[in-house]
Order: C-alpha cells, then structure tokens, then sequence
C-alpha cells in the first residue's frame, strides 16, 4: 500500500527534473537529504499518529472515510493524469522540500501509516515504510540511468497503474471506514 502511495515512479521523474542541472554528486547528495527528511516525517506519523488522531478527537472510522476521500482524489490524479499538485519553481540550491515533502510523505503516506499501524502494527508498518523509502532512495539515486531506461513515456505508464491501484484501495478505505462507524 505504502508503495502505492508514495509511487516513486512519479516521484523520480520530478527528482530528475528538478535535478537535470545538478553534477551527480549534488544529485545524490539531494537524494540523501529529501529521504532522511521523509524518514523522519513519516516515523513520526508511524509512532504518534493515533495520539494525533485522540487529541482531536477524531474516530478511525472517520479518519479511514477521510483519508480515502484524499487517496481517491490523488488515484485520479495519476489515472485521469490531472494536477492537484501546485507547480515547484526551480529549486537551484536544495529540492528537499518538494521531494521530502508532499512528494515522497505526504498526506497519502501520513494517512496510510497509521491505518497500518492500527491493522498490523508498529513493526510491519515501520518495516514497509523503510523497503519503500530505500526503494526511492535508489530510484532517485539512479533517476539519471532509469530514465534512459524507461523514457517519459514508461514513468507515465507505471504511473497511472498505480494510480488505478491507488484508487481501488482508496475504496477500501472509504468501505471500511463506513463499516467501522456503522
């Protein structure tokens, strides 16, 4: 699921992008930053995000039906190939930001992270989400040699698969979210 939502193959072409003009080295080292940010983000979400949900008094059923609206919305996105992202200038020093977040964590992880925690714990969820952020640490770090491989045209594809994907299980979550509340 994280995997979904995070889609480094539409991540890593907007790396690329962002850092077309940069020497390798500062690419990687973009690459290092934007993950370690991410990390952070997201262990904090795996950790405290029930607390986060009590102290506003928010139910989990509500929060699934709320968090799979936002996941739906981000599915068409890719499928129906529209934007609801707003557009980064150009980051000439550091693209951590835009990488770190939205793009790698951001609302979609965040949600999905803790209704994996609150489904199979703090240890497959924490586990997932380090195979995923190693997974788009090594996209990034080669964006340069996979984007010979795969073209514009191959990211777009794989793109819109995991939109699909990432609409069905938004689904789910809504379902479920219901189900949970009634």
């Amino acid at each position: 699921m994280i995997l979904v939502i995070m889609d480094p193959f539409a991540g890593v072409p907007v790396f690329f992008s962002l850092t077309k003009e940069f020497s390798i080295k500062k690419m990687r080292l973009s690459a290092n930053r934007a993950i370690k940010v991410a990390s952070i983000l997201i262990l904090l979400f795996i950790l405290f995000g029930n607390q986060i949900l009590n102290l506003f008094s928010i139910s989990f059923g509500s929060f699934k039906i709320a968090g799979g609206i936002i996941l739906l919305i981000i599915g068409l996105s890719y499928v129906l190939d529209f934007k609801i992202r707003r557009q980064y200038k150009h980051y000439d020093q550091d693209i951590t930001v835009p990488m770190a977040t939205p793009l790698i964590a951001g609302a979609g992880v965040f949600t999905s992270v803790i209704i994996l925690v609150s489904l199979y714990g703090y240890w497959v969820t924490l586990i997932a989400a380090a195979l995923n952020l190693i997974l788009f640490w090594l996209l990034m770090r080669y964006s340069n040699h996979l984007h010979k491989v795969l073209g514009h045209q191959g990211a777009e594809i794989l793109s819109r698969i995991m939109g699909l994907i990432l609409a069905a299980l938004a689904v789910e979550f809504i379902i479920s979210g219901i189900l949970t509340i009634f």
